[in-house]
């Protein structure tokens, strides 16, 4: 069973440090979450920074999500001032939805105001939720640098977007310590906390044991398995020797294994799943 997770390098204090001063710099923020894992993917601290400050929160990577829950989660997000949009940076759906929502701001903005000029914007968030991605969509060049691993972006840069709104861009944060340890293992599934500080084979089991409670026809399919295993570890020995991940003397290798699954959840090949279910 895996115990609590802490992960705070030395430039998330700073980046706290970097949102925190120019907070009063900007309109508007732009929180990017996991649409796997909306509570998960939210900081708190950021959260506490941003205050009631106009915010937009954007559920990335919905194309890999549970489009029922999605659903539910944007009604719960939209209940107060913040707006909370569905995108898929990848492919660009939701887009157009952010860029008539920044111009309804916009508009209420100069409404409000003798003096006109553009936005202006900050974007934040946790690791690999795609921040760098939108940012390529809404400029509509490569201005931020992105990947599939944690921690890319390293400083700030104000950047242009397509419509003359100007944006900060920022590092991802997490937090010093996660109170609910579930919030742990859900970045972690999810791939915003490095591989290197985990025991993997331990997380895929935990991914494993979750998906046969509430996907088991989905982990069923995609490894082409009759039936799953009396427990996780069972499941994953199946998964194996339906894969060929076997060694010599018949070893099962669980580290290539857990990778797999690890790997294959987080591209979306085992179906669309949501680790959350909205309040």
């Amino acid at each position: 069973m895996l115990g609590t997770i802490n992960w705070y390098p030395g430039h998330m204090k700073k980046t706290r440090e970097l949102i925190k001063d120019n907070l009063k710099m900007v309109d508007a923020v732009i929180e990017v979450i996991d649409a796997r894992i909306p509570l998960s993917s939210r900081n708190p601290i950021i959260d506490e920074m941003v205050g009631g400050k106009t915010r937009v929160i954007i559920m990335n990577k919905s194309d890999l999500a549970d489009e029922a829950a999605s659903e539910k989660w944007i009604n719960y997000f939209s209940k107060g001032n913040d707006k909370a949009i569905c995108v898929d940076c990848m492919s660009g759906n939701g887009i157009k939805k952010l860029m008539s929502v920044l111009a309804d701001i916009q508009e209420k903005r100069n409404s409000e105001r003798s003096v006109k000029r553009n936005l202006r914007l900050m974007i934040v968030g946790v690791p690999n939720v795609g921040k760098s991605s939108l940012i390529n969509r809404l400029t509509g060049k490569k201005s931020a640098k992105t990947g599939d691993r944690p921690g890319v972006t390293r400083g700030k840069q104000w950047l242009t977007l397509k419509n003359g709104m100007q944006l900060l861009d920022t590092p991802g944060i997490l937090w010093p310590k996660f109170e609910d340890p579930k919030a742990g293992i859900d970045l972690a599934f999810c791939g915003s906390i490095r591989d290197e500080i985990l025991p993997v084979e331990e997380l895929a089991l935990e991914l494993i044991k979750w998906l046969q409670e509430k996907y088991p026809k989905l982990l069923m399919e995609r490894y082409k398995l009759d039936e799953l295993g009396e427990t996780p570890l069972d499941s994953m020995e199946l998964i194996a020797a339906k894969r060929g991940f076997i060694m010599s003397g018949k070893r099962i290798d669980y580290e290539r294994t857990a990778r797999t699954v690890l790997d294959e959840f987080r591209s979306g090949k085992i179906g669309k799943i949501t680790l959350e279910v909205a309040p």
